[in-house]
């Protein structure tokens, strides 16, 4: 029995002893892929390993009252894009001329210095006017509001006078429209408003000095 027990003992040394030499045992084996290099971040003083996963995209079907919506925010936006730079240049001469009117308080030299700006007025105001949609129209008269501080009537009456003004109003009225349109920025048109700031920091339009007829 001890002669037995004795061989196996010796048979174990050797299958050890193999086992180290051919480098087949799993302790004795080293190399590049020992280690295994991974992104970890800190969490509460412990270093977690962490993985970056692939982007997942969830796609939303608007339902019908939801299109309508975006259908109409993009067509006033655009509506503000195109107008605001006419806008912004009849809006520019008004003041202009509001200020010269104020060492001007005779209508006869009024109406003399705006036949002198006249052509001005032409070609900034009236003239690309024909190019645009009724609906452009309506948001123009709406800006010119809120670059003078005198709705489109209000100015028309001042310059042409209260026949010419209720003239061009009844025209308007055919068109859906309406000269005296307000500009209310912080309930009405706070969404026309939005879009103006957006234009502005766009092209860098700074806020222009006016003066209103009133």
């Amino acid at each position: 029995m001890k002669t037995r027990i004795s061989i196996l003992k010796n048979n174990r040394c050797l299958l050890l002893l193999f086992m180290l030499l051919s480098g087949k045992f799993v302790i004795a084996q080293t190399g590049a892929n020992d280690t295994l290099q991974t992104e970890a971040v800190i969490y509460e003083g412990e270093v977690v390993p962490a993985k970056t996963l692939q982007n997942v995209y969830i796609y939303y079907k608007f339902n019908e009252a939801q299109l309508n919506a975006r259908a109409k925010y993009n067509r006033l936006r655009n509506a503000v894009y195109v107008t605001y730079p006419y806008a912004r240049r009849a809006g520019t001469i008004m003041n202009d001329i509001n200020d010269k009117f104020l060492a001007m308080p005779k209508k006869s030299d009024r109406r003399s210095y705006i036949k002198t700006r006249e052509k001005e007025l032409k070609k900034e105001f009236t003239e690309p006017l024909t190019n645009l949609s009724v609906y452009q129209g309506k948001v123009l008269m709406k800006l010119i509001n809120r670059e003078t501080g005198n709705n489109c009537y209000e100015i028309i009456k001042e310059y042409r006078g209260g026949f010419t003004a209720r003239l061009y109003q009844t025209v308007a009225f055919f068109f859906n429209s309406n000269l005296k349109q307000p500009y209310d920025p912080s309930k009405d048109d706070a969404v026309i408003e939005k879009l103006v700031m957006e234009v502005q920091r766009m092209y860098g339009y700074p806020e222009i000095k006016k003066t209103s007829l009133l």
